[in-house]
């Protein structure tokens, strides 16, 4: 139920504010509005004030709004309230203000979501250099060392792990070029990310380079085997059994699968290098040290005026990324895998609004991004494709036939079907007992 509530929520939500767009720039340009709709029909609640009937469709995965006028093929009375009897530069206000009202609502949550401010890990704005290598990784197989710092992934350059770790993730099973930089000397690598366990449901991709980071102790329990071992608050634990430890997770389970099991700790106290030996006591079927981890993080806690700053360049950056992405689909570098339909947003929605109010707006805000750049693609039946086809007769200097423009929005409807088809096979690949009925899987 949770699910649901938040996937119309977010839906609606996204949705109400595109169309609302349509509908002031409507307005304002003075084009008679027939309907404002939220939800396709069947209509199940509407009502009329003055010329437009607001109404509620049963079907929750968009809306729309009609304006008198607005069809080619519908019979023109030559009012001036009519959409097609509005100049072109009219038009295009209507047209664009609902792409624009997505992207300004992104840039909205966003800088609502970083205002609260948040615990990060401390590498994400770090300079990519290697910190560690996972043994027989991709990375491990071209030669990539500690100490490498990474200039460029696919010819684009990566001045932080978060950026890093978006390129790469983006690149599943594709050959991907990187730039090295080793002791002040630059080479080339050639490398395919492998999909990353645990994050195959959206194809992520990853070669098994991390960040010089390690999690610390903030407390040990009195009595319990980690101080029998003497380790102390404050300490940076770096391997376990020489197997270097980056994050939490890594030295939970390097823990957990040695119990009654003597295992050899390198740890970073006051800046000296120290070796401890325990012993994790059985709890159950896993091994137990009694002392509480955490990852290095750092907190973000911009004022209003940073947080708009902050929302700004980070909605261009992943807007950037959204174009990186489309061109990819085109040129077959990204994979098909990592585009998500309705399904998998209302699984995203239900995941997010149990972690809190932040956490789901963080999420609308990238839909709404989204939404709003990809309806300004010059396909015809978006937004974008409407503008497209307005351009086109700008420089053809004449409007084209009713006909003509038919044949274009088919084209775009074809395009978007099979975009559809192929967003909701990912969505139900997604769904482990239906990904088992299917044996080509």
């Amino acid at each position: 139920m949770t699910t649901l509530l938040a996937f119309a929520f977010v839906l609606g939500v996204l949705v109400f504010v595109h169309e609302l767009g349509h509908f002031l720039a409507a307005k304002r340009v003075g084009i008679r509005v027939l309907k404002f709709q939220l939800g396709f029909n069947p209509t199940i609640a509407s009502f009329r004030r003055g010329d437009t009937e607001y109404g509620i469709g049963a079907l929750p995965l968009g809306g729309y709004v009609k304006m008198a006028g607005e069809s080619p093929d519908e019979p023109r009375t030559g009012r001036s309230d009519e959409f097609l009897s509005k100049t072109k530069w009219q038009r295009f206000q209507v047209l664009i203000m609902g792409p624009a009202m997505n992207i300004g609502l992104a840039f909205v949550l966003t800088a609502v979501v970083l205002y609260q401010g948040a615990e990060v890990p401390a590498y994400d704005d770090a300079l990519p250099v290697v910190g560690a290598v996972t043994p027989g990784s991709v990375a491990a197989g071209a030669d990539i060392k500690p100490g490498d710092r990474i200039v460029s992934v696919s010819d684009r350059r990566v001045d932080t792990w978060e950026q890093f770790f978006v390129a790469i993730g983006s690149r599943p099973n594709q050959a991907t070029p990187l730039v090295i930089e080793r002791r002040g000397q630059q080479f080339d690598r050639t490398v395919t990310p492998t999909v990353a366990p645990g994050k195959s449901r959206f194809e992520i991709g990853e070669i098994g380079v991390l960040p010089d980071v390690h999690p610390h102790i903030p407390s040990v329990n009195p009595g319990e085997p980690g101080e029998r071992a003497g380790i102390k608050p404050g300490d940076v634990i770096l391997a376990i059994d020489g197997e270097p430890i980056i994050f939490q997770g890594q030295l939970v389970e390097a823990i957990s699968k040695r119990p009654e099991q003597q295992i050899t700790i390198d740890i970073l106290r006051g800046g000296e290098r120290l070796q401890l030996h325990a012993t994790p006591e059985r709890r159950g079927q896993r091994g137990w040290l009694g002392v509480l981890l955490a990852d290095e993080t750092k907190s973000v806690r911009p004022g209003a005026v940073d947080a708009v700053r902050m929302s700004f360049k980070r909605n261009v950056e992943y807007g950037g990324l959204i174009f990186h992405t489309v061109g990819g689909l085109l040129t077959r570098e990204t994979s098909p895998r990592q585009l998500m339909g309705p399904v998998a947003i209302a699984q995203l929605s239900g995941e997010s609004a149990q972690l809190g109010w932040i956490a789901l707006f963080g999420l609308m805000s990238m839909i709404s991004l989204n939404l709003g750049i990809l309806n300004l693609l010059p396909i015809p039946v978006l937004d974008g494709g409407h503008i497209f086809i307005m351009a086109l007769e700008g420089v053809a200097r004449r409007d084209f036939s009713v006909r003509v423009k038919e044949k274009m929005l088919l084209a775009g409807f074809v395009v978007l079907m099979m975009l559809m088809v192929t967003v909701i096979y990912n969505d139900l690949t997604r769904i482990s007992w239906i990904e088992r009925l299917m044996p080509w899987r």
